[in-house]
């Protein structure tokens, strides 16, 4: 009989799947991808991280594609997500304030259940086993 997950495994889960998602959607065919606030390029699995225009911390948008791009070790960490970097990066890729929309967003109280987050960590799977890259 498989044990049953504690929440804080399935949201920790829910994060490794979201992550990977969202540096493998922003890859090229061999896997690298540009830092979103500094232009710097790895591979996917090396020092690339998820980074998040509005902190993780905000549910409402912790797991929204719109708030999250590939940032290298170096800015997600050391230069706190280089927010200011982040909100124009967006705002002039969605040619608009995508920035002030995510923010408003983010104040948003929402409520998960175990059941929703254990289907948003397999439709991350689903998406992610859709990428031919390694």
């Amino acid at each position: 009989m498989k044990k049953k997950l504690s929440r804080s495994k399935v949201v920790k889960k829910l994060d490794a799947e979201f992550s990977r998602y969202i540096r493998l959607k922003n890859a090229d065919h061999n896997g690298y991808v540009k830092c979103y606030t500094c232009d710097r390029v790895r591979h996917y699995k090396d020092s690339m991280q998820c980074g998040h225009f509005m902190s993780r911390r905000f549910y409402a948008t912790r797991w929204l594609d719109t708030n999250a791009r590939p940032q290298c070790y170096g800015c997600n960490v050391h230069s706190q997500g280089r927010n200011y970097e982040f909100a124009l990066n967006l705002n002039e890729e969605y040619g608009y304030d995508i920035a002030q929309e995510i923010l408003h967003l983010s104040r948003e109280t929402v409520k998960f259940s175990t059941l929703e987050l254990l289907e948003k960590i397999e439709y991350y799977k689903v998406l992610n086993n859709e990428f031919n890259i390694d």
